[in-house]
């Protein structure tokens, strides 16, 4: 994270706090509420610390426990009714000194000799506390807490001097019944003074006041401001908080966030509204750059992929039409060769015709790939009885089952499914041919029909070797062999079979257990 996206974070988190105190003040929410927010402010913007805000008993100079969310409740509780003083620990020596103490090391810190074992016994290892003035001096106490040495950066003290003045607001509005001019004076201070534009408008969005900030933001001055409407000068993108785009008067184009809290009156409707401005241009220029190489190195990555899926294909297409290609030559120039008897002629022929039949079957894939992502696949839907196409199915794999040591099962119920018979049947040969290459000696293929309401579920389970978890996002991609170098198939089977269900208005999914097999269900319309 950059200096500036850290101090837009702190910002906002800030502006977010002070708006909720500010509204908890005015809603009259408990001193307790209100100082919790205080201190879980500080947490979120500082993981790991644990702070505590404790009250300064005047009369009897004694701190007492305000707010500790994270502490632990009986460590608050040893602490709670502390004397000040100059030994009396980080809040104790803060407290009666009136300027901050840090005790990097409690182990070693003489301010804390009366109170190592107890913050020893709940793993505290440095304290650093913070007077919080109000009106009439020091009232209470900022501490923050971390388990291990620790000297506070520039930045820590600068979140923690400005949430021990929302701090000091909170309890002297709890403490100073009716002191209305205090109370404005420190909204005024915490407004006009605000580096966040800030604006007070009435109920209806008619601006009655704003600050620096957001003059300079808006390039505009307090009387063209004044009486515009709020969502006037800042066209709402939804309910707040929301963002908006300003162009400057200098020319700039400014990307803004716009959040409003409503100020209630006695008798809880909104008296007036408060709205707070923040600059984001520099964040989401800096979101944008971040999305841009994201989707540069996304867009690489998928030509890579694609480059590596074309290169196995070519690889793979060239392997399997050589087998097919070699048969045929070597027959027909047998044939044209030696005279041969009439039986080894017509053997040699079925051999060109069962090469050929492969090579063209192959064609046929690659061109159906071809037809699915172009949308103009050519089909023929009819109402087909599924469990005629299994039986089928299952007699054409029976030879490869055989020869692969499969068994092959049909535990098929009678269905009838709205689909193109000879698609179906191609989804299932190759769903089943893979998963009889694939399987083992011994092994099983299940072909599983079942009839539900308004469909037709088809599943496919093997018990072979399962597909690796990191190959299952490339499952459906055309010509990638998931890098099986064993000879079979190009990379179509899965791909294909999922085009021609979804060309069908079904749906197919699959799911695998490496070493206990793979199930694929295919589900048509019924």
């Amino acid at each position: 994270m950059t200096d500036v996206q850290e101090t837009v974070g702190d910002t906002e988190a800030l502006l977010r706090a002070q708006s909720g105190v500010l509204e908890r003040i005015a809603g009259g929410a408990p001193l307790a509420e209100v100082l919790t927010e205080v201190a879980t402010t500080l947490e979120r913007l500082m993981p790991g610390c644990h702070c505590s805000i404790l009250l300064l008993d005047p009369e009897s100079a004694t701190l007492h426990h305000g707010a500790a969310p994270s502490l632990p409740a009986a460590y608050s509780e040893g602490i709670d009714g502390l004397p000040i003083g100059r030994d009396a620990g980080s809040c104790g020596a803060a407290a009666y000194l009136g300027v901050p103490v840090v005790a990097e090391d409690v182990t070693t810190d003489p301010r804390w000799v009366r109170f190592r074992d107890l913050a020893g016994a709940h793993r505290l290892r440095s304290c650093w506390s913070t007077p919080i003035r109000g009106r009439d001096g020091v009232v209470g106490t900022f501490a923050v807490y971390h388990e291990r040495t620790h000297q506070p950066a520039p930045r820590e003290r600068d979140l923690v001097d400005r949430l021990t003045h929302l701090a000091s607001v909170a309890i002297d509005h709890d403490t100073l019944f009716g002191a209305l001019a205090d109370s404005e004076e420190r909204f005024r201070r915490a407004f006009d003074d605000n580096v966040i534009g800030m604006a007070i408008t009435e109920p209806d969005g008619a601006v009655t006041r704003t600050n620096e900030a957001l003059r300079d933001l808006l390039g505009r001055t307090e009387p063209e401001l004044i009486g515009a409407r709020l969502d006037e000068l800042l066209a709402p993108s939804g309910p707040p908080p929301y963002e908006a785009t300003l162009r400057h008067p200098d020319g700039r184009t400014l990307d803004l966030v716009v959040s409003v809290s409503p100020v209630a009156g006695p008798d809880g409707l909104p008296v007036r509204l408060i709205a707070n401005v923040l600059d984001v241009t520099q964040r989401r220029a800096a979101e944008r750059e971040r999305r841009g190489r994201r989707e540069a190195e996304v867009a690489r990555q998928a030509a890579e992929q694609a480059s590596r899926a074309k290169r196995d294909f070519v690889a793979a297409l060239g392997h399997e039409l050589r087998t097919p290609l070699q048969a045929v030559t070597g027959f027909t120039e047998l044939l044209g060769s030696l005279d041969l008897p009439p039986e080894r002629r017509r053997a040699a022929l079925e051999h060109i015709t069962g090469a050929a039949g492969h090579i063209l079957a192959m064609v046929d894939d690659v061109l159906d790939v071809a037809r699915i992502e172009a949308r103009a696949l050519p089909l023929h839907p009819a109402d087909i009885d599924v469990t005629a196409v299994v039986s089928e199915v299952l007699n054409l794999l029976e030879p490869l089952a055989d020869a692969e040591g499969v068994h092959l099962r049909d535990a098929g119920e009678p269905a009838t499914a709205r689909c193109d018979e000879r698609r179906l049947k191609q989804v299932l040969l190759n769903l089943a041919g893979n998963a009889v290459r694939y399987n083992r000696p011994g092994g099983t293929v299940t072909i599983t029909t079942r009839a539900e309401a308004g469909a037709v579920v088809v599943t496919v389970a093997d018990t072979g070797r399962g597909i690796a978890p990191e190959h299952l996002e490339r499952l459906f991609t055309p010509f990638d062999r998931l890098g099986v170098d064993t000879g079979q198939g190009v990379g179509l089977g899965l791909p294909l079979a999922k085009g021609l269900t979804e060309a069908m208005d079904g749906r197919l999914a699959v799911s695998t257990v490496v070493g206990r097999g793979t199930t694929v269900e295919v589900r048509l319309p019924g």
